[in-house]
């Protein structure tokens, strides 16, 4: 064999092999594949100056970390504590992360509280609930306290809501004074307060709208903790287990030494006090009968309304169809002003002034009615005749009733169409359909006016029996509305539903304090109110329901007005708490439920369902892994306890934790 061929050979032959390999690769199109997403967020890997540095006088602060980073929503979620006018400049520049301050303060400890700022630049992992201390005396106060911001009336989580302490024990410090350390919820309504001095202190939530870190604006919301706190460390003993990679079990069990901060389980619930300055918000001439005033928040009494022009009379004799709380009025005029389309009307109500104070003022304002003008009829239009029932309707009374489709729990309503100058209430007759022939009821019906605030709103109220039809009759001229207009004869049916068509629902109550009264309120799948009853012996039943899914809370109504009252800081008054039923009740049709509840046996952040939740924390992406390259020089906060709300502490109640 000649030798000379054998290596030539075997090189055409590999590069004819690595043509078609190449060719084969050519025509398989594709996207390469690039490993696993990383889901890992960034790592700290040192500061400069140091992590807890001593004598700091430099105001130019350099974070390094372990790759490419960005810091989103630096000016919302970045807090600085102690606060300050002058916000520190946060930037971020490849897996650098700058701050600058204008100046700081002797012998102070800084904590800058990132939230969840910082996210790696590829997959926008965020690094949850970093912060940066160091000092510029020769100490550094170390001490934190944690806890959980939740809404009052919902139980929502109070993402990025301030959170702070005053060494002033005064009520009027938080008014007067900055917040002297502070901290921002996460997405699920946590807080930690780094950088305490050993003493004493209270503990506020505030919705800092206008940044001055305390609270001047009586619009914002805000919780206060109603005892004062001290914090505390102390040295735990706590497990990191660690897992065989292949088989998922457990490898080894370290027993470690770790530092926890107490209180670490302070609540706080946010309430709008409801306080509005009072101001009239807007006026109109809705139509050519009736005008409307609307003011900024409820008032204690009524304007009192005169006309300028035409001729200078009170508005004495217009009728007032209002709200409660006496914020959105309309009066009825009286006839004689129906056809001005112009007033002037002088009203003098109670006005917030610059003092804060009400104060008696008088606004002349002006309303106008721009009358359609009249269309042009068409020939055919006036050959046309008008009925006479089209005369009869246009000269009398428009009374709407409720729908053909009766609840046997709820009453008949009828809505005039202006407020009524009389009413005969023995002119409206209930009958009942028997055996084909309807037969008058003669007991048990209630007719009358809804209430004193609608004055077009009338209800008959009787024992309805289940799917049964009934027919309300009224005579001509059973009431006579204030522009002269008489009501016609009336007759409306409607059925009375199925018993079948009905569900109910019971709560059996236990660990309620009996000397708080309560009430429990069914809920819609928006959360939404859909009923309200009373507790009465440790239970409550709801009647007459709808088939379908429901939530519940329960509220302590403190005052017994079977309502929802909001707090006061000014009075220092809480509101009215509330806890959720922790599961979705599904009823069905014909079921008589019955539920066991037991207030608190569920955490305060576990009790209200995750499917009525609207503040939802985002999800968390990150890995835990005892291995990594780095460490933070400073640990986070470590609590062995699975839950520093759990309902084993039921004495926190007592002191604003439940």
């Amino acid at each position: 064999m000649n030798k000379k061929y054998k290596y030539p050979h075997f090189i055409q032959t590999v590069a004819f092999a690595s043509i078609c390999m190449l060719a084969a690769a050519c025509a398989n199109i594709g996207n390469p594949s690039g490993g696993a997403r990383d889901e890992d967020p960034p790592l700290f890997v040192s500061a400069n100056p140091p992590q807890g540095a001593l004598n700091v006088d430099r105001t130019r602060m350099t974070l390094t970390f372990n790759e490419l980073v960005n810091v989103k929503d630096a000016f919302t979620k970045v807090v600085v504590s102690p606060p300050s006018r002058q916000v520190p400049r946060v930037a971020a520049v490849g897996r650098r992360v700058t701050v600058t301050f204008d100046s700081l303060q002797p012998n102070t400890t800084y904590t800058v509280d990132f939230a969840d700022a910082i996210e790696d630049n590829n997959e926008a992992n965020k690094l949850q609930g970093f912060a940066y201390t160091f000092s510029t005396g020769e100490t550094i106060d170390s001490l934190r306290i944690s806890g959980m911001v939740l809404d009052s009336r919902n139980l929502e989580p109070r993402q990025g809501i301030l959170v702070g302490v005053h060494a002033n024990l005064n009520d009027s410090a938080f008014v007067k004074t900055p917040l002297l350390r502070i901290a921002k919820t996460d997405d699920k309504g946590q807080f930690t307060i780094r950088g305490l001095k050993e003493g004493t202190y209270r503990v506020f939530a505030l919705d800092d709208k206008d940044n001055d870190y305390k609270y001047e604006n009586p619009e914002e919301d805000v919780a206060f903790y109603e005892v004062t706190v001290t914090p505390t460390s102390e040295t735990v003993e706590a497990s990191d287990t660690t897992y065989n990679t292949l088989t998922a079990e457990v490898d080894t069990v370290i027993n470690r030494l770790r530092t926890r901060f107490l209180p670490n389980d302070i609540l706080l619930r946010t309430f709008n006090s409801q306080i509005r300055p009072q101001y009239l918000s807007k006026y109109e001439r809705i139509d050519t009968t009736k005008v409307f005033f609307k003011f900024n928040t409820r008032a204690d009494s009524l304007p009192r309304l005169s006309v300028v022009n035409p001729d200078g009379e009170t508005l004495g004799d217009a009728v007032l169809e209002r709200r409660v709380q006496n914020d959105s009025l309309v009066y009825w005029l009286p006839e004689r002003l129906v056809h001005s389309d112009s007033l002037r009307i002088a009203a003098s109500y109670m006005r917030t002034d610059s003092t804060g104070g009400l104060s008696l003022t008088t606004d002349t304002l002006r309303f106008y009615y721009n009358r359609p003008k009249p269309k042009k009829a068409k020939k055919s239009d006036k050959e046309k005749k008008i009925s006479v029932e089209d005369s009869i309707k246009a000269l009398t009374l428009d009374v709407t009733f409720s729908g053909s489709n009766q609840d046997v729990n709820m009453p008949v309503t009828l809505e005039f169409a202006t407020p009524l100058a009389s009413i005969d209430t023995s002119a409206f007759r209930l009958e009942m359909l028997v055996d084909s022939i309807w037969k008058p009821v003669k007991e048990g019906v209630r007719f009358h006016q809804r209430d004193s605030v609608s004055p077009r709103h009338f209800m008959m109220e009787y024992p309805w029996a289940y799917e049964t039809k009934y027919r309300v009759v009224a005579d001509t001229l059973a009431a006579m509305g204030i522009y002269g207009k008489p009501t016609r004869p009336l007759t409306h049916e409607f059925t009375t539903k199925k018993e079948e068509e009905y569900c109910s629902l019971s709560f059996n109550l236990t660990g309620l304090d009996p000397g708080i009264p309560t009430f429990v309120e069914l809920l819609s799948t928006s959360d939404a109110v859909v009923r309200s009853e009373p507790v009465h012996d440790n239970m409550v039943t709801f009647r007459y329901l709808s088939p379908g899914k429901y939530y519940a809370r329960i509220i302590e109504d403190y005052n017994g007005n079977g309502e929802y009252d909001t707090g006061n800081y000014d009075l220092q008054l809480q509101p009215d708490l509330a806890y959720y039923y922790p599961k979705v009740i599904n009823i069905k049709k014909n079921w008589d439920k019955e539920e066991q509840w037991d207030v608190f046996a569920v955490a305060i952040d576990q009790m209200k369902p995750n499917a009525v939740k609207k503040n939802k924390p985002a999800q968390d992406k990150r890995k835990r892994d005892n291995n990594d390259e780095y460490e933070e020089e400073e640990e986070e906060i470590f609590d062995p306890t699975a839950n520093p709300f759990d309902p084993n502490s039921r004495n926190r109640r007592k002191t604003g934790a439940y």
